[in-house]
C-alpha cells in the first residue's frame, strides 16, 4: 500500500488523502509541498504516515488560494512566512494580474458567444443592417436557409469563422466588391468577351478571390456553383436582372477556365 494514501484512521490528524480531497488537489501535490517545506504535516503516525492537523489544513488552504491567484510556490512561502518585504504590495500586484486575466477571459467569452451565434445565424447583422448592406432585394432569411442546407459542412464552419469577427463596415466592403464584380461580368458579356479568353479567365479568378470572403472556393467547387447560378431560379433571376443571359455566360466562362486547368466540368465535385 502506498505511503499514507489510504490510511485515514488516526484520530489525532488527517492522513494525506483526506485534505487532498477536501482541497481538490492531488496527493502528489501535498507530498511535494511537504518535501519542499511549504506545507509539511505536523504529525506522523508510528508507521511514518503523514498526519495533518487543523492548523496544517489552514496553511494548505492558503496555499491553494494563493496558487489559484497565480503566485509561484516560493512567493507563496514568503507570504505565508511573512518574509516577503512587501506582502501587501505583492498581493496588490497579483490582484492586478487577476483583473487583467478576468478581462481577457471576458473578451474570450464574448468571442465564443459570437462564434456560436455565427454558426447558428451566419450573418451577425440585424435585418435592417442586412438590408442596408446587401440592398433591398436581400433575403434576411437567406443565411438561415443556407445553414439548413450546409450547416454540417466544413465550408459553413469557415463561413461562420469569418462572419464572427466581421463588422458591418467589412460586410459592406464584401457587398461592394461583389457588386463591382457583377458589373464587370455583365460588361464583359455585353462586349462579347469569349469564355476561355484571357479576359474571361481573369474575371473567373476575380470571382474566386471575391467569394473567398465566405470560404475558400476551389475550381471544382466554382464549376458547381456557376451551374447553380444558372439553374437555381433565385440565382438566375439575380444575374439575369443584371444582364440577360449573364448566368449562362458566367457558367461557360467558369467551365472553360476549369478545362484550361485540367478539370473536366462533367466530373467536378464539391471538394
Amino acid at each position: 500500500m502506498p505511503e499514507d494514501e489510504y490510511d485515514d484512521t488516526d484520530a489525532d490528524g488527517l492522513t494525506v488523502g483526506q485534505p487532498a480531497a477536501r482541497l481538490d488537489v492531488t496527493v502528489r501535490a501535498l507530498h511535494h509541498w511537504d518535501e519542499i517545506g511549504l506545507a509539511p504535516p505536523s504529525l506522523r503516525t508510528a508507521a511514518g504516515y503523514r498526519l495533518y492537523t487543523a492548523a496544517d489544513l489552514e496553511r494548505l488552504h492558503r496555499v491553494v488560494v494563493y496558487r489559484e491567484l497565480g503566485l509561484g510556490l516560493e512567493k507563496i512561502r514568503a507570504v505565508l512566512d511573512d518574509s516577503a518585504p512587501d506582502v501587501t504590495g505583492a498581493l496588490r500586484a497579483q490582484r492586478a494580474q487577476v483583473g487583467e486575466r478576468i478581462e481577457r477571459l471576458r473578451r474570450l467569452g464574448e468571442g465564443l458567444d459570437r462564434m456560436i451565434e455565427a454558426h447558428e445565424r451566419g450573418v451577425l447583422l440585424s435585418s435592417d443592417e442586412q438590408a442596408a448592406v446587401f440592398g433591398p432585394g436581400w433575403d434576411p432569411e437567406g443565411p438561415a436557409k443556407a445553414r439548413a442546407l450546409y450547416g454540417d459542412t466544413r465550408q459553413w464552419r469557415q463561413y461562420a469563422e469569418r462572419s464572427a469577427s466581421r463588422t458591418p463596415e467589412e460586410w459592406q466592403a464584401v457587398s461592394d466588391a461583389t457588386a463591382a464584380l457583377d458589373r464587370e461580368l455583365a460588361a464583359a458579356a455585353e462586349a462579347g468577351v469569349a469564355p476561355g479568353s484571357p479576359e474571361a479567365d481573369a474575371l473567373v479568378e476575380r470571382h474566386r478571390a471575391v467569394f473567398s470572403a465566405y470560404f475558400p472556393l476551389s475550381r471544382e467547387m466554382q464549376v458547381l456553383l456557376a451551374r447553380r447560378y444558372e439553374t437555381d431560379p433565385g440565382f438566375a433571376a439575380h444575374y439575369d436582372a443584371i444582364r440577360p443571359g449573364l448566368a449562362r455566360w458566367f457558367r461557360l466562362a467558369v467551365e472553360a477556365s476549369a478545362r484550361a486547368h485540367g478539370i473536366d466540368p462533367e466530373t467536378a465535385a464539391w471538394r
